[in-house]
């Protein structure tokens, strides 16, 4: 079986292949399955070149050991020179290197001109870019031989608060001409006319004419890959078709960087997009690149990989930054000591070098969505909480056990706060909830899921949260208290929003935060009302979002704000099971009461026929744990042995039937993904002329005839991505032998954190499991947050 990784599901013929030799990321799915590591290596990034020697910039002369040295300001004191004596003259140096030292300090409190130290196509690029996006020149006269006159790249300005509520309505329907004229493009192309619907509702009423103007726009299209595309427009072109047009090395360079989002990536290095398009045939990549910017079809942007002395330094998104120290100044009067003046002098040196920078483009959605999540989290950490005192917070934390009382105290003096720890952590924010509703706040917790919002309710009524201001029930949370993060941002949960348009709260906790995608976190973060507090508080061991952006595990790295690690350790053998696969060992852990078991394979085919069997009989007759409480999950969606194969197998034995509602029937347990990176469970209740209605955590679901197919599947298995954010009684992870290219630390991780009383390990692959958890952590991803974070927050101390 060739076991198909969670990345490439529903992105159909349009998952891209590129590898590693181009330097480009690889891809994932829009659906909630999509996996976020990408495929590729770590993009590298630049180093900064080193300054001279330092003794030489300062005017040293030590070409005679134990002689005089003649400072830069030697010309001052040339009479008296032959007159000073050894130690006089050391303290003329040192304090003329001084005075240098200070010169320098005071230029680094201006701003810092970046991209000098570009040539070649990086300097072009950026100095086209600067000319157009400041308004000295047209794009048409920056940018050689345009082929015909373009519109200004738009200049990127910051989101503003919304004022109403996220709409979660789905596109509308194109008309039926819309449909009929792209049916016709379709067909005289050669392309599917089953795509005419997805065409006229991408591509808007005018899409027949304007794929007759540019045939490579069919590209924007989900599923549609680049060859699939080339062959339309040649179609359509005839002769005058050819690999360097420019419509299509523009087309292609957006269909990349959409690939990259689904991946993960907010933007892609420069080489490496050119590394990219040059594997897809196109001529002359820089060119494309400059085409796309010029027409505003995505943005460039340039971070300088150091900071100043003092602040955190980040070479790139995936590593966490060190701590800078500025140099220690020579000691005056200090004789013997030759060491001392060379260390600072090479320290300013250093620093004397032009920083390095990388250029990085993007679609313009996900870099305004970036930047607008910076712009918020500044304003969170800078605005001043109001109304309690520290007395209140003081009496709160005194009650708290452990890391919670440590939380609390940082809620209380902080306006962002990260919280890191596994599942029994989760009684944390739980306590900090209930404190902030006990002082009077309005304080809201956010889960990812409807079974993490659930288990957050237990929590807080075994915590003894009161009813906070505005809320009618007595004696209870509040049903406003716990929400899921798109009920919150919808509106359709939570406590709605003032007449501002923020959020009416003054304390938000969001649960699960490595799910957060950067539009997602955007959103929330700019719905904050000034004075409110947000905590953060999530697993950093899971897989992170389906959707682009690695917010949490930047914000880590940031270290912009403070963070409490939960030490409070989750429980029994599979609690010492998964906490050692975090940290990258898969031991051995005693299981008295049947809590961990592991079934040997051989093939896939056996994997499905004893998965089956430990879903029907063996879990429910030996723990006595219903089917319908055990979940499947395994690392894809095709192949032998993959959620298709098990579900289809899972059906037949425990809700066999015909599948007349579009191959689903009543009582079908169900997957169902209104969004891309969100997924609920469910079940099916039944099928009328209003589509199929599902039953979702006992929410009741009604899914449209059209959107079935792509939305709803049989969802006794899932992946990984579609499990995480729920918890299940029984969990059996399936391993079959050909699947080892998808395992990671990350990925196993989550599939075993999934139970939270029995874990079946139906294991084909041998040696590679533990090796995976050894070896194969998480895959990087391009991101801006961390640079854009450190130039509006500072540091603390």
């Amino acid at each position: 079986m060739s076991t198909e990784p969670e990345a490439t599901e529903n992105a159909g013929p349009g998952t891209p292949d590129v590898g590693a030799e181009g330097g480009m990321p690889g891809t994932g799915s829009a659906e909630a399955d999509t996996a976020p590591e990408g495929d590729a290596p770590a993009l590298q990034e630049g180093t900064g070149s080193t300054g001279g020697d330092s003794r030489a910039a300062a005017g040293e002369d030590d070409g005679t050991p134990g002689g005089g040295r003649t400072t830069a300001a030697g010309d001052e004191d040339a009479e008296g020179a032959g007159e000073l004596s050894e130690a006089q003259a050391e303290l003329a140096a040192q304090r003329v290197e001084r005075e240098r030292i200070e010169r320098r300090k005071a230029e680094r409190q201006g701003p810092v001109e970046s991209g000098a130290n570009l040539s070649g196509t990086a300097a072009d690029l950026l100095a086209a870019v600067r000319a157009v996006e400041s308004g000295q020149k047209p794009a048409e006269t920056v940018f050689r031989e345009p082929p015909a006159p373009r519109r200004p790249a738009p200049e990127p300005t910051h989101r503003p608060r919304p004022q109403q509520p996220a709409s979660t309505a789905t596109p509308a329907a194109p008309s039926d001409g819309s449909v009929a004229s792209a049916r016709e493009v379709l067909t005289a192309g050669g392309a599917p006319e089953g795509l005419a619907g997805q065409v006229a509702t991408t591509l808007g009423d005018g899409a027949a004419e304007e794929l007759r103007a540019d045939p490579w726009q069919l590209l924007r299209v989900t599923g549609v890959r680049p060859e699939h595309a080339d062959s339309f427009a040649r179609a359509l072109l005839g002769p005058t078709c050819a690999p360097d047009d420019e419509r299509r090395g523009r087309a292609v360079t957006v269909w990349l960087l959409e690939q990259a989002a689904l991946a993960g990536h907010t933007a892609l290095e420069l080489p490496a997009l050119t590394a990219a398009l040059a594997q897809r045939g196109i001529p002359e990549a820089e060119d494309a690149v400059r085409s796309a910017i010029a027409e505003g079809d995505a943005l460039v942007f340039q971070d300088t990989l150091e900071e100043p002395a003092g602040r955190v330094t980040a070479p790139g998104p995936e590593a966490e930054g060190t701590e800078g120290t500025e140099g220690t100044e020579g000691t005056e009067g200090t004789e013997g000591t030759e060491g001392t003046g060379k260390e600072d002098t090479d320290q300013e040196e250093g620093e004397d070098a032009e920083r390095p920078v990388r250029v990085l483009v993007g679609l313009e959605r996900y870099a305004l969505a970036e930047e607008s999540l910076a712009d918020a989290l500044a304003r969170v950490v800078n605005s001043v909480a109001k109304e309690e005192t520290a007395a209140d917070w003081a009496s709160a934390a005194a009650s708290a056990p452990g890391s919670a009382a440590e939380l609390i105290r940082a809620v209380a003096g902080h306006g962002l706060v990260l919280h890191t720890g596994g599942e029994a952590s989760r009684a944390d924010p739980a306590a900090l909830l209930a404190a902030a509703r006990t002082l009077g706040l309005r304080a809201v917790g956010a889960c990812h899921t409807p079974d993490g919002s659930r288990r957050l309710a237990g929590l807080l009524a075994a915590a003894g949260a009161r009813p906070s201001p505005g809320d009618d029930t007595a004696g209870t949370p509040g049903a406003e208290a716990v929400a899921t993060v798109a009920g919150l941002l919808s509106g359709s949960e939570g406590p709605g929003r003032d007449a501002e348009g923020a959020l009416a709260l003054d304390l938000l906790v969001v649960l699960d935060a490595p799910q957060l995608d950067v539009e997602s976190a955007a959103a929330l973060a700019e719905a904050l009302p000034d004075g409110a507090r947000l905590v953060l508080s999530g697993d950093p061991a899971v897989l992170w979002s389906a959707g682009p952006g690695r917010v949490f595990a930047d914000l880590l790295a940031a270290r912009v704000c403070p963070r409490i690690a939960s030490r409070t350790p989750d429980p029994g053998p599979l609690g010492e099971l998964v906490s050692g696969v975090g940290i990258g060992e898969l031991n051995q852990v005693e299981a008295p009461g049947r809590e961990l078991v592991i079934v040997p394979v051989r093939d896939a085919g056996e994997a499905v026929h004893r998965t089956v069997q430990l879903v029907a009989d063996s879990v429910p007759r030996a723990l006595g744990i219903p089917a319908e409480q055990t979940v499947v999950i395994t690392p894809g969606h095709g192949g032998t042995a993959g959620t298709r194969a098990l579900n289809a197998a899972l059906k037949e034995r425990l809700n066999p039937g015909p599948g007349r509602f579009g191959g689903f029937d009543p009582g079908d347990r169900i997957a169902y993904s209104p969004a891309p990176g969100r997924t609920l469970t469910g079940q099916v209740v039944k099928a009328d002329a209003d589509g199929l209605h599902l039953s979702c955590a006992g929410a009741p679901v009604v899914v449209p005839r059209e959107r079935v197919e792509q939305s709803v599947r049989h969802g006794w298995a899932l992946t990984a991505h579609q499990a995480v954010g729920d918890r299940w009684p029984a969990a059996v992870v399936v391993l079959p032998g050909d699947a080892a290219q998808a395992l990671s630390r990350p990925w196993v991780y989550t599939a075993f954190g999934r139970a939270d009383r029995h874990l079946s390990v139906v294991h084909g692959v041998e040696q590679t499991l533990p090796r995976a958890v050894r070896e194969v952590g998480v895959k990087p991803r391009t991101t801006r947050l961390p640079f854009l974070l450190r130039a509006q927050v500072p540091v603390p101390a």
